[in-house]
C-alpha cells in the first residue's frame, strides 16, 4: 500500500515529516511518495517546482519524491499509478475537502488518511464528511501537534534568524546555499498553513 503526502514544501519542515512518519506507522505502509505541486491550485508560489523538489528530496532522504504536474488532486490520482493509494492531509485541508475539485471522484480512486491534533474540533469535520458519497473511504488519525509553518520559516529567513529545529539539517543548509527566501519584496504575512 502506498501513502501519498502532496504539498507546495515552501519549504518542507519537521512538521510535513511527522506527518509522514505517522501516517507511515498508522497505514503500515509500504512506500510513500511525496509529490511536489508544480502548479497548486490553491495557493501562490513563488519559488520554483525544481528547487522545491530539492528541498523536499532534501528533508525526505528515504522517501520517494517527485514532481506533481497537476493543479488538482483529482487529475494526480486519474494519471497515477498506484493501486488503491491513501492519500494523506491534515485536518484543515480536509475541511475545505468539499471545494476541491470532484471531492466524491478522489475517494474512488484514493483512500483519503486525515491527519487530526488533540483537541481539534470535530464539528469542523463531520459535515464535510456527511456530504460525501463515501465517506467510509476517510480514515483519521491523531498525531502531535508541530508547531510549525512553510511561512514561519520564510520570515525567520528572510529576517536572518536561525531555523534550527524548525527544519531537516540538510534543508537549512539548501536554503543557505542556495540563497532561498531572504528578499521578498512587496511581501504581506497572511494566514500561516499550519500542518
Amino acid at each position: 500500500m502506498t501513502g501519498l503526502v502532496g504539498g507546495t514544501f515552501n519549504p518542507p519542515h519537521y512538521g510535513h515529516l511527522a506527518l509522514a512518519h505517522a501516517a507511515k506507522e498508522r497505514f503500515d505502509l509500504d512506500d510513500l511518495a511525496i509529490l511536489v505541486a508544480v502548479h497548486p491550485g490553491h495557493k501562490e508560489v513563488q519559488l520554483d517546482a525544481d528547487t522545491r523538489l530539492r528541498l523536499a528530496q532534501a528533508a525526505f532522504p528515504d522517501y520517494d519524491v517527485e514532481l506533481d504536474p497537476y493543479e488538482r488532486t483529482v487529475d494526480m490520482l486519474e494519471a497515477g499509478r498506484w493501486r488503491d493509494p491513501v492519500f494523506i492531509v491534515g485536518a484543515d485541508a480536509f475541511s475545505e475537502f468539499l471545494t476541491w475539485k470532484e471531492p466524491d471522484a478522489v475517494l474512488e480512486l484514493a483512500r483519503l488518511g486525515v491527519a487530526t491534533r488533540p483537541g481539534y474540533p470535530r464539528e469542523r469535520l463531520e459535515p464535510v464528511l456527511q456530504r460525501l458519497a463515501r465517506p467510509e473511504r476517510v480514515e483519521f488519525f491523531e498525531i502531535e501537534p508541530v508547531p510549525i509553518s512553510s511561512r514561519d520559516i520564510r520570515d525567520h529567513v528572510a529576517r536572518s534568524e536561525p531555523i534550527d529545529g524548525l527544519v531537516p539539517p540538510a534543508v537549512a543548509e539548501l536554503i543557505q546555499s542556495l540563497g532561498l527566501y531572504r528578499h521578498r519584496p512587496g511581501y504581506t504575512s497572511a494566514q500561516p498553513e499550519r500542518i
